[in-house]
């Protein structure tokens, strides 16, 4: 009687308990600024691209657009699992409840899940651009541009609602103590008490359909690049393409070496700790590193920051 009520309460709304980053941290206060400052500083590296891309017109360009884009969803995935960490931290709470969780749940898997598709989108504009200069202008319009990016945040959100309904759906009887800073679907799925051996399966094969069909444009794209590159004459295009692509190839690696950690090896690989430190990286530190890599080491941007700091400057 006691357990079914206990599966009951569990399943039907009572709070999560998220043990976060803060509980394992010796020094947790100087651990909250450290991640408050990584977090304004990831907001106005990512506002500020995406501030230059909409107002210079230098930069009214596809893949200019594409990388305001990616600062859009980086700034929003960001937004929805450290604020709230950080206010826990702040006020002595950790609970979240099962509508909150799964709220945050969907959002960023959604997001995730978008930005596989728009790096894969980005892979294919920079192929278009080098392999098909003369056609590029007619074939990557603004309007196939406003497709590729709502496509990818369609299927983002087909990602979200096939997996968030399912994993919070089942009975949570374990216990009410999620060890990860945020309700991420690996670390909420184990609290459950029943077979998930099945939707693990599936999970995992929507996962790698997830990563394949983005993977598969990715290296497609840069094969093609790679084989006009080398049939470059002048040494000024092939240092301009690969230094073009080398920005977008850092990003990839980084954001999908996290992804098939997290969502496609098994559960044997996998430790809390391990889970929550491959997380901190992919959902704090990658979006602070993602505009200085496209702006850093793009003449453009750099370009555009300069005008801007100078207009500012004289008013």
């Amino acid at each position: 009687m006691d357990n079914t009520v206990w599966m009951v309460n569990s399943t039907g709304g009572s709070d999560f308990i998220l043990m976060g980053l803060f509980s394992q941290s010796k020094h947790p206060v100087l651990l909250c600024v450290v991640i408050f400052v990584v977090f304004l500083m990831a907001l106005f590296g990512n506002a500020v691209l995406i501030l230059l891309v909409h107002s210079d017109t230098h930069l009214h360009t596809p893949m200019y657009f594409f990388i305001s884009q990616l600062s859009l969803m980086d700034m929003v995935y960001i937004s929805i699992t450290v604020p709230r960490m950080l206010m826990d931290q702040v006020m002595g709470v950790n609970k979240i409840s099962a509508p909150e969780c799964g709220m945050q749940m969907f959002f960023y898997v959604t997001l995730v899940g978008s930005e596989f598709f728009l790096l894969a989108a980005m892979a294919y504009d920079r192929y278009m651009a080098i392999c098909h200069p003369l056609r590029y202008p007619v074939l990557m319009n603004q309007r196939m541009c406003l497709f590729l990016a709502s496509g990818c945040w369609f299927l983002g959100s087909v990602d979200g609602f096939m997996l968030t309904p399912i994993t919070m759906t089942f009975p949570f009887c374990r216990s009410q103590e999620i060890h990860h800073f945020f309700c991420e679907v690996p670390a909420v799925m184990i609290l459950s008490c029943s077979d998930t051996s099945l939707y693990e399966t599936l999970m995992y094969m929507c996962c790698v359909l997830m990563l394949l069909i983005p993977v598969t444009v990715i290296s497609s794209s840069y094969s093609f690049i790679f084989l006009t590159i080398r049939k470059m004459i002048s040494a000024e295009g092939q240092k301009k393409a690969f230094t073009t692509c080398s920005s977008h190839m850092t990003v990839v690696i980084l954001f999908y070496g996290a992804a098939i950690y997290t969502y496609m090896l098994p559960s044997s690989y996998h430790t809390p700790e391990k889970d929550m430190m491959v997380s901190v990286f992919y959902t704090i530190l990658t979006p602070v590193l993602n505009p200085l890599i496209y702006s850093l080491r793009n003449k453009d941007v750099m370009e555009a920051l300069k005008k801007m700091l100078n207009v500012r400057l004289v008013f």
